[in-house]
């Protein structure tokens, strides 16, 4: 049997609906239970103070890009039918930036947030009505800046047909980065420890 199963018609759009109301109700609450619902340690990343959600986060994606490669190569999952948007490479860019700018002033990304919330944290809620109101002025402005949102349209391409090389290399790449990254964060937790240190 080879996955994605919904794609390949294995069941229909209303278990569809209940595998993914399951699968999301599990990863908030792992997300919860990982510390991603507090505000403080998702905003210690900016920080060099408390890595580990960095750490958690780059370990699902290696770990999620091996599993998908592998089963790929064993011929258990065919990869190019697995679902993502198209890409608008300048509209992508800006609305990462903003995200990330987000990110950094409220300490939450939208997943994240939506994980406060549930446990009833306040800041998460305010966080929460900034994006609805976000979503609302994006909705009253789009008329006016379509033409963007719509300009750059690469289609439906990946990291490896993009760059033009193969899906194996780009995992090789992603795990030494990810590699690197967690020597850095490592390195960057001890500094901040140590000027702690010295400040008291």
């Amino acid at each position: 049997m080879m996955a994605p199963f919904y794609k390949y018609g294995l069941f229909n759009d209303e278990v569809s609906l209940i595998i993914a109301f399951v699968i999301g109700i599990g990863f908030g609450f792992f997300l919860e239970r990982g510390g991603f619902g507090s505000g403080r340690l998702l905003a210690a990343q900016f920080y060099f103070t408390d890595m580990r959600v960095f750490k958690v986060m780059f370990t699902a994606i290696v770990t999620s890009m091996m599993g998908i490669y592998y089963l790929s190569y064993l011929g258990l999952v065919d990869i190019n039918l697995i679902y993502y948007g198209n890409t608008y490479l300048m509209p992508d860019m800006l609305g990462g930036l903003i995200l990330g700018i987000g990110f950094v002033i409220g300490g939450y990304c939208p997943g994240t947030s939506g994980v406060a919330l549930a446990t009833g944290r306040i800041d998460a809620i305010f966080y929460t009505m900034g994006g609805f109101f976000g979503i609302f002025v994006f909705g009253e402005i789009y008329p006016l800046i379509e033409g963007f949102m719509n300009g750059n349209n690469l289609g439906l391409v990946n990291l490896p047909q993009f760059f033009g090389i193969n899906y194996g290399l780009v995992l090789f790449a992603v795990i030494l980065i990810a590699i690197g990254g967690f020597a850095l964060a490592e390195w960057g937790e001890k500094l901040m420890a140590s000027k702690r240190k010295a400040e008291v």
